[in-house]
């Protein structure tokens, strides 16, 4: 439904493949390099393009979430990283942010 939140999901490749399109903007905000960046869950939010918010494994018990705007591809196409929010743990709801 347009402009709600969907149910928390699985990561798929394409959520990684927009994570890993946003690692450098991540590293330099968090002043961290990962070795481990994996997406593991993901929401998302249809407006004019897509709101998401993304899960991801960064080693041991660590996890961060990430605030991520897809832009239409009519409007340019560009993955742009909103916001981070670190020391989250596998358990941690997927809630809306931004930073």
């Amino acid at each position: 439904m347009d402009g709600g939140w969907s149910e928390t999901m699985d990561a798929t490749e394409e959520t990684q493949r927009i994570c890993d399109q946003v690692k450098g903007p991540v590293e330099k905000q968090t002043g961290k390099n990962y070795r481990v960046y994996t997406a593991v869950k993901y929401r998302m939010q249809i407006v004019a393009g897509e709101n998401l918010i993304i899960k991801v494994h960064v080693g041991g018990a660590d996890y961060i979430h990430l605030s991520v705007f897809q832009e239409l591809p009519c409007n340019g196409g560009k993955t742009v990283l909103s916001g981070v929010e670190q020391h989250q743990t596998k358990d941690s709801p997927l809630v809306p942010f931004t930073n």
